[in-house]
Order: C-alpha cells, then structure tokens, then sequence
C-alpha cells in the first residue's frame, strides 16, 4: 500500500509504494506535502494503467539511443547510416548526457530554432528532429516516459524548389555529348528511373518481350561499400521502356549473366553515382552547355516528357515508383494542364436545350451556350 513515511536518517519524506509487478519502490522530498502530492498522481496513473516508473526516465540520451539504434535493423542500410550519423552529429552533442525524463518541449523547441539560426537547411532541421523524435517515441513505448516531448513542436516549412526540366531537344544534345556512354543518360531521362535503380538494374530484369524495366532493387553506397537493397518505396514496379532504347539495352545484355547488372564502369564494376557524374555526366554538361542540372533532373525530365506526351498522373506516378498519386502532384501538377473550362463544356454539351420564364412571364428558348435562341415558332 502507498503511504509517506519520515526517514529516520536525514528526516527527510519517502513516498513508499509497490510497483505492477509488486517491488517495494521509494522517493525522497524535502517536505511532506511533495511525497504526498508525488503519489497521489501515482497512484492515480496506477489506476489508468499508465504506471511508469519513475527511476526509468533517469536513463542518459547517450545510453538509450544505443538501445535504440540497436532495434533499427529492419531500415535500409543507407538509412540507417544517415540516422546515426545524425546521432552522432547533431543529437549526441546537444542531449547526450541528459537523462530522458529532463527533456521538455521548451527544450525541443529552443533547440530545433538553433538549428535553423545555425543555417542548417530547413529540410535538415526536419530530418535531425525526426530521429530525436523517433527515439523518444520508442521511450514512450518502452514505459520510460509519459509522453514524447518532441510532439507538436512547430517544425520550419521546407519550400520546395521548382524541379528541372530538359527539353527533348537538350535530352538529345546531352546523350550526343557523352557519346558511347549515353544510352545510361537516356534511360534515365525516358524512364525516370533513380540513379541507384539504374546501376542496380540486372539483365534479368530487361523484359524485351513486354518492353518493361522490372525495378525491384537497387545500388547504393554506404560507408564507401556498394550495396543492394530495395527500392525506395521497398515495392516492385515495372516501367515502360520506348521502342528507341530497347535496341541499345538489348545489345548491353548480350553476353552477360541473368543476375550481371546491365549498366557498368568500363572495368565492369558497379556503378558509382560519384564516379559516373565524374567520368560521363559532368562532362556531357559542359559539352552540351547545360548548366547547373543533376542527375536526378533527367528524373524530373521524364515526367516532364511523360506529361507532354499525354499520360495521366496515375501513370506518371507507377512509372516514377511514388508512393501515392498526391505525392506526384506535390511536385508535377504545374504540368498537367489545366482543362476545367474544357470539362465545363463537356458537361454543358449534355443539357439538351431548355426553356427559361422571364420575369414577364413569356418563355424562352435558351440554347446550351445559354444565349437566347431565335425564336422560330409561326
């Protein structure tokens, strides 16, 4: 039973209770009134079944992201890298030798605007918070605190930059401009396949017969290793290839295993998004002219292309591999055009002709413009 007794010691007040698992439990306070106050909202928590105990939040930052980072294993590699290089860089530094239970939303809150007055981009002011909040989300599950203060601290809004097209034409004179090594430039800007889903394509995955790319995994680099992972959204997709490109990746896979990758360095190795930029984008740029464009712009190009060529936002999005169609028009809709007054006669195009009374009481032919139509009775 919870009662407050002296502590014949220091004569200071422990609050004695018995926890879930019916261990004897106390807490020191310098006055009474405090011991009391502390158990009656335990006990009342007790009774929601929201018991926590108290000692569990005393555990450091440092010593539960351990913990933590240890239970991540079902992440991509590549994620994982990048959450605890943001431990050990950003969070680590900051909240390290704080125990849990200390952490406020004040706290939260001043230290996400630093980072922003420090002139970290916004995108990576929302990123660094997401992997504190994660982990004090995963303390809340484990019974180490009440609540996660991280919830609801206003976050600054990332603007997103208007995505780069290439014309055909300039698609053309980039593929012309690295030369043997140009169909790698094409695929991409006609299929919009990541970069990663590029060097990860396997011959076995070419299907000729179907003209179909079949993306169902992918290559990335993690701590200067090359690995293969899944894609982005862990989902299979197959993306049409246009008749021009089959015969060029038909020639690529001639001579190679089902499971060699179609696109390699000339050493047949894997391929590397640093070296490539390095050995045939960069310099196809500066020869085509074209400044300032990445290799995820042909990725931007294609659904440009796509849209051009009349597909629908549905299509565009299985193509691109989005998780959702809202996400495609997140960063698409200004090219989809704008069709609401052809929608508008279409619907008018329905409504037979009509005829509408007038305030004096004599009817009215009104015709599907909505234009009085000449009156043709004898």
């Amino acid at each position: 039973m919870a009662k407050v007794v002296k502590d014949a010691r220091d004569g200071r007040w422990l609050a004695r209770w018995r926890d879930p698992d019916g261990y004897q439990r106390k807490r020191s306070f310098p006055r009474r009134v405090d011991a009391e106050r502390f158990l009656v909202a335990l006990t009342a928590e007790q009774h929601r079944g929201n018991y926590l105990d108290p000692s569990a939040g005393k555990v450091t930052v440092a010593a539960w992201s351990s913990q933590w980072a240890a239970g991540l294993s079902h992440l991509k590699l590549t994620t994982l890298e990048r959450y605890l290089g943001i431990l050990r860089v950003h969070i680590l530094p900051r909240w390290g030798r704080r125990p849990l239970a200390s952490i406020s939303h004040t706290d939260v809150a001043i230290w996400v605007a630093d980072l922003s007055a420090a002139g970290q981009a916004q995108s990576s002011v929302r990123q660094i918070y997401r992997v504190l909040s994660l982990m004090l989300d995963q303390a809340v599950l484990d019974g180490r605190l009440g609540r996660n203060p991280a919830q609801r601290v206003k976050l600054p809004r990332v603007c997103r930059g208007e995505p780069v097209f290439l014309s055909a034409e300039e698609v053309g004179r980039l593929v012309d401009a690295a030369g043997s090594d140009g169909l790698s430039i094409r695929v991409l800007a006609l299929t919009g396949l990541r970069f990663g889903e590029l060097a990860g394509l396997r011959v076995k995955r070419v299907d000729v017969a179907r003209r179909r790319l079949v993306i169902a995994e992918g290559l990335s680099e993690v701590g200067g290793r090359v690995v293969w992972s899944s894609p982005k959204t862990h989902r299979t997709r197959s993306v049409p290839v246009p008749r021009s490109l089959m015969s060029g990746l038909i020639d690529l896979c001639a001579g190679k295993a089902p499971d060699d990758p179609v696109f390699t360095s000339p050493k047949g190795d894997p391929l590397r998004l640093t070296n490539w930029r390095h050995r045939v984008f960069d310099p196809a740029c500066r020869t085509a002219g074209i400044v300032g464009l990445t290799p995820h712009d042909l990725r931007h190009t294609a659904a440009s292309l796509a849209i051009s060529a009349g597909a629908n936002v549905k299509a565009v999005q299985r193509m691109l591999g989005h998780a959702s169609a809202a996400m495609t028009l997140d960063v698409y809709a200004g090219l989809f055009s704008d069709d609401l007054d052809d929608v508008a006669d279409r619907m008018d195009s329905l409504v037979p002709q009509t005829c509408h009374t007038g305030r004096n009481g004599n009817e009215t032919l009104v015709d599907r413009t909505g234009r009085q139509a000449p009156d043709l009775r004898v």
